[in-house]
């Protein structure tokens, strides 16, 4: 050892102390090395340990992490997980022990535990143990890059790569939590890819666990103006699918319809192969949720828009039930096509349990006759100002009282002015006007009848002067 101190050299302190004083251990870091690999794993980690310590002091950052990397490999030819982790923990919390080494440990460590190609898929194992030992090492990695900026990419994939074990061994609520903790949105030196990526699993899990609140606010997370960009197209798809499952939990029509537009609109762009089993199902699902949402102008608008669309010709059930809510004619329940439209995957699957599912597709089926019914209403205000309750249960096939019921839903929404005057059997669709207001109509159509009378008094006499010349 005294030899081997002797022939180190020392850059020595720059005048005033400001660069540390450095030593050259290269040398006898080789030496020790080579020397180590001959050793017992107790004696050569004994051996390598003590040289650390020199390098560290003597801050000799090149051989410190020839150093470490060396004492990993000690451990991990002998297939020694315990003496691995024990080591990889040891070397880490060294006092003032160099970022440049810790990065060595984790980047040493990665490729035995997972994928080198994505950086987080963990690597397959036969036997329960090796699994065991897998986690518990991609555990350690994750617990040494906490709170390291410079490792915070290694740090977001062992996360995943941990949460991807939790999951495979059936923990899925642990995989979710352990997926949160990182908030990758913040980190700038992950691609923009790996982060959309990340937070779409984030999202996967979290609706697995049906924390659907968590859920939707990860989905907010990522920027729709992103999806938008080349080469996203599977991720815009895979998060409008996942954000799909979240509204279909909260029964909101309107946004699914918004979800498979924009899985439609991905899909046809990218459908070159001649494969339009998927636009066609989104277009179709597109259309049955727009019925299914309540009438306001921006389903009006929406509908206007697709019916536009020339694909749309080619699903003519799509094409037929849009044609239909968007006439000012009444809509006879149930449609001609109402068994194909309630057979769609999105109708029927999106409950957890067989029991949701049921009760979810009764709700949609409740909920399409509802919006016809409310369609239906809407066209009689405007033909009629005034008609008979039992004529108008007549002309929407209803009771008399399930007609009342749902003038008075939709007059408390506000969506309709109606009165009913239950003694005389009538429905008042037109406001009551006050004196003053039919005097106003009136002085306004007369100032309108008198500019026409002007106008056509000044034409017929031009016309007049024309032909006298």
């Amino acid at each position: 050892m005294p030899q081997a101190s002797s022939e180190a050299t020392s850059s020595g302190a720059a005048s005033g102390g400001q660069l540390e004083e450095r030593i050259d251990l290269s040398t006898e870091t080789t030496q020790k090395i080579a020397q180590s690999k001959s050793l017992p794993l107790a004696d050569a980690l004994a051996l390598l340990s003590a040289l650390e310590k020199r390098c560290r002091v003597g801050n000799d950052t090149p051989s410190l992490v020839k150093v470490c990397e060396a004492s990993l490999e000690l451990c991990h030819e002998a297939n020694d997980y315990e003496a691995l982790v024990t080591t990889l923990k040891t070397l880490s919390t060294r006092r003032s022990q160099k970022s440049k080494a810790i990065a060595a440990l984790v980047t040493k460590c990665l490729p035995w535990v997972v994928d080198s190609e994505d950086g987080f898929t963990p690597l397959p194992t036969a036997a329960k143990d090796a699994a065991t030992n897998q986690e518990t090492l991609v555990t350690e990695l994750r617990n040494i890059t906490d709170g390291k900026m410079y490792l915070e990419a290694e740090r977001a994939r062992l996360t995943r790569s941990l949460a991807i074990l939790k999951e495979s061994a059936g923990d899925i609520a642990t995989a979710a939590d352990v997926l949160q903790d990182v908030h990758v949105e913040t980190y700038g030196s992950i691609s923009k890819r790996e982060k959309i990526e990340f937070i779409l699993e984030q999202m996967r899990l979290t609706l697995l666990k049906r924390d659907y609140v968590r859920a939707y606010i990860v989905s907010n997370k990522v920027k729709r103006s992103m999806l938008d960009e080349e080469g996203m197209s599977e991720l815009k798809i895979k998060f409008y699918v996942l954000l799909s499952q979240y509204h279909s939990h909260e029964r909101d029509a309107l946004e699914l319809a918004k979800c498979f537009h924009a899985i439609y609109a991905t899909a046809s762009a990218s459908a070159a192969d001649g494969d339009d089993t998927k636009w066609k199902e989104s277009l179709t699902n597109t259309v049955v949720f727009l019925c299914l949402s309540e009438y306001s102008n921006e389903v009006k608008d929406m509908m206007e828009r697709i019916n536009l669309d020339p694909q749309l010709e080619k699903i003519v059930e799509c094409k037929e039930t849009i044609t239909s809510f968007l006439k000012n004619e009444i809509i006879h329940y149930p449609l001609p096509h109402q068994a194909m439209l309630e057979s769609i995957p999105a109708f029927v699957n999106g409950g957890e349990t067989e029991d949701a599912s049921l009760a979810l597709k009764g709700h949609w089926h409740t909920t399409f006759h509802t919006r016809i019914i409310q369609h239906n209403l809407r066209v009689a205000s405007m033909y009629y100002r005034q008609i008979h309750t039992s004529r108008l249960a007549t002309l929407l096939s209803l009771t008399t009282p399930e007609t009342e019921q749902h003038l008075s839903n939709m007059v408390s929404s506000g969506a309709l002015y109606a009165k009913i005057d239950r003694p005389k059997d009538v429905v008042r669709f037109a406001k009551k006007r006050c004196e003053e207001e039919v005097l106003s109509d009136w002085a306004a159509d007369i100032k309108e009848l008198l500019g026409l009378v002007d106008e056509t008094t000044y034409l017929i006499q031009k016309e007049n002067m024309v032909q006298s010349h």
